[in-house]
């Protein structure tokens, strides 16, 4: 049974949580908090429960991610957990053959650079990915009313690691099919969609209360590029999901001057990285969204004066917005001291308490 489905008319027991709310830009008892990579490489205890099991497998094993996902909620108490998983599961799940190297990150063995490469990508099945099922099930039961994120990679962004094999800071080969095989490109991502968008209904119909695309990538793209070569393909993902009645979070890094249309491409709330004031966002998003973010995730390394300081700059900027939820502008450096997350949560519950 998916989040939205409700037996009798009852709503689910997380419909009136502070982040469900800001999402629908209704009136909220405090700004909710929740933080991308908020379970992992930060947290001891995760540490402790992942020692010499590789990432990938991690994330096929039920009991460990219910573990995993949990522990941020209890330590920070976060008005939202995020499943704990990794862009290029669904991929896996498919067949790829891809490895994601510590220190590194994901690694595909054959990288996809001609038309004979597509089909390698074949459709996702929900008994491609039965442990996620079975995780989130696990997951609904323990949260209660605290509600689950799923997520997943947007068609760019897996198409950028399965083009240029890995990580990459310019992107090349990925903009050279862009520019140099339109239609290879489209056919691309459009498969990408489907495959994303099967990853997603099956996170929803397993109990996740909202869900993000990361598009971590994207704003190695100007603006034009996006709304000609991506945003058909990120659309096609945000309508596949869209009767779910579930909100739509959209996030990218270095997306600046791609917000407007990342909101147009259908998301409910438009996540926004450090670089743009909150009030700046909302001006080029547009009213109609939720925004979410932005504090930078190198200021928890500063002191706690300043830590607060520019945390009150945030919430300040955006506190006219319809709908915020507080976040990081990206995910938590792996060398932050929890405690500094715990005090994040509790400052800004405190501050913004209606």
């Amino acid at each position: 049974m998916s989040a939205n489905e409700r037996p009798s008319g009852q709503q689910p027991k997380t419909y009136d949580s502070a982040f469900l709310k800001a999402c629908r830009r209704e009136p909220v008892p405090h700004t909710p908090v929740w933080f991308m990579r908020q379970a992992g490489r930060s947290l001891p205890e995760y540490l402790k429960v992942r020692e010499g099991i590789p990432m990938l497998e991690s994330c096929m094993r039920p009991e460990l991610v219910t573990e995993i996902t949990l522990q941020p909620v209890r330590r920070h108490k976060v008005d939202a957990a995020i499943y704990f998983s990794d862009i290029v599961v669904p991929l896996k799940a498919i067949g790829v053959d891809l490895d994601i190297k510590p220190g590194v990150g994901p690694v595909v063995a054959d990288p996809i650079r001609t038309r004979a490469d597509l089909d390698r990508l074949r459709d996702l099945t929900p008994e491609d990915v039965w442990y996620v099922t079975e995780a989130m099930g696990m997951l609904t039961q323990e949260l209660g009313s605290t509600p689950l994120i799923g997520f997943a990679g947007a068609p760019f962004t897996l198409a950028s690691y399965l083009v240029e094999g890995g990580p990459s800071r310019n992107h090349e080969h990925t903009k050279a099919l862009m520019y140099g095989d339109p239609q290879l490109w489209a056919d691309l991502l459009d498969r990408l969609a489907e495959i994303t968008s099967a990853f997603l209904k099956v996170q929803i119909e397993a109990g996740a209360s909202a869900v993000q695309l990361f598009d971590s990538w994207v704003g190695a793209l100007a603006p034009a590029d996006y709304r000609r070569s991506v945003m058909p393909a990120s659309a096609k993902v945000f309508d596949a999901v869209a009767s779910y009645g579930v909100p739509r979070i959209h996030f990218g890094v270095g997306t600046g001057e791609l917000l407007g249309l990342m909101g147009e491409a259908g998301a409910d709330v438009v996540g926004v990285d450090w670089r743009v004031p909150m009030d700046e966002a909302a001006r080029r998003v547009g009213p109609g969204k939720a925004l979410q973010g932005n504090l930078d995730p190198a200021v928890l390394f500063s002191t706690r004066e300043a830590v607060e300081t520019k945390t009150r700059e945030v919430l300040d900027a955006a506190s006219d917005l319809e709908g915020h939820i507080f976040n990081l502008g990206h995910g938590v450096l792996p060398t932050t001291d929890p405690d500094a997350l715990t005090r994040l949560v509790e400052f800004v519950h405190e501050r913004t308490v209606r």
